[in-house]
């Protein structure tokens, strides 16, 4: 057989396939997917284990809830009972399962995000140079970044929207003014598990992460520093959270005792003194301060009632999607300075 029969057959009976490139959108989706997948996975395990066990947490205390309807026992005053007391006792076990457990890990969620998937993401490509050889195969490095971090911010946002309603419709449910848990929405780690601010956080934590790491370009420094500047923020929040909508002051006259609602957020109480000042207990209470309360004329309180959640949670979040915003601006010029630069040391 002639050489070139040989030839022909070679070119005829498979056609050349054309090369995989990177700068192909499926490619590039494919190369985030394989770079971040151990944290993807551990994100996904994270959201069916709370899932499931908010879930099971809902359908169990229902049937509980109903039977203890049926025997009289919803009453707090019928709790000193012995058969009463049996019914409550696997309703606060569940109950306790949830303010202790699962609130703190969706609390966390938000941290464990920034830390260890939005810090480590962009920092190892820098730190391994990677960074430059995905620059160099024909890919642009707005669009080698936007297809980087677009499939874990996908994840991030799906995985905290999905523990969030879960959380929310649970509290409502099953835990929020039941006398079987004390845990009010305005509580330390109650507020930033419900609403919207879970995934506010999540995504401006994940955002943070990403320009940490761009910037430092050290993975261990990086993961550090994220965390304690996803923790400043929240503490800075915190802080500044009871003005985020107006209080409400009431007045009672002096020596009737008044509480704040129900679910509500106390701000502040004190007395109204004779010259018309409004000083706090905090005040009348101060050392040798106490005798100037003494003429008081009516106690006031300061507070938020329940109906202030959504507002609060709105501006909260609002803030935080402006955060994420101007992190991720910083973040995009940041790269495309360094997508010149290379590009101007090339020509060079």
């Amino acid at each position: 057989m002639s050489t070139n029969v040989l030839a022909d057959r070679a070119t005829t009976a498979a056609p050349p396939r054309e090369p995989r490139t990177a700068s192909r959108p499926g490619g590039l989706l494919w190369l985030s997917w394989r770079q971040s997948r151990t944290a993807l996975w551990a994100i996904a395990a994270l959201v069916v284990t709370a899932s499931a066990t908010l879930l099971w947490l809902h359908f169990s205390v229902q049937p509980l809830m109903s039977d203890l309807r049926q025997a009289e026992c919803s009453d707090v005053a019928s709790w000193s009972n012995a058969g009463c007391q049996g019914m409550v006792s696997p309703i606060t076990r569940r109950t306790y399962l949830y303010t202790t457990w699962l609130q703190p890990a969706l609390v966390a969620f938000p941290l464990l995000i920034g830390m260890f998937l939005g810090a480590p993401m962009l920092a190892q490509e820098y730190e391994r140079g990677t960074v430059r050889l995905a620059w160099t195969q024909s890919v642009s490095p707005l669009r080698w970044l936007t297809a980087r971090i677009a499939l874990p911010g996908m994840v991030v946002l799906t995985a905290s929207a999905v523990l969030a309603v879960l959380a929310t419709w649970v509290w409502r449910a099953d835990i929020g003014g039941r006398p079987f848990a004390f845990d009010p929405p305005f509580q330390g780690l109650t507020y930033p598990a419900l609403g919207v601010v879970p995934v506010a956080w999540s995504l401006f934590a994940l955002a943070l992460g990403l320009l940490v790491g761009q910037l430092l370009r050290r993975t261990v420094a990086s993961v550090l520093v994220t965390g304690v500047l996803v923790a400043v923020v929240h503490g800075l929040l915190r802080w500044g959270r009871a003005s985020f909508h107006p209080s409400v002051k009431e007045m009672v006259p002096h020596g009737v005792y008044f509480g704040q609602p129900t679910n509500a957020w106390l701000i502040d109480r004190g007395v109204v003194l004779q010259d018309g000042r409004w000083a706090s207990d905090q005040f009348c209470w101060d050392g040798d301060r106490t005798r100037g309360c003494e003429g008081a004329t009516s106690n006031w309180i300061e507070y938020h009632p329940v109906g202030h959640f959504v507002p609060i949670q709105l501006v909260e979040a609002g803030i935080l999607v402006a955060l994420t915003v101007v992190a991720l601006t910083v973040l995009f010029l940041r790269v495309r300075r360094d997508g010149n630069s290379l590009r101007a040391t090339r020509r060079a």
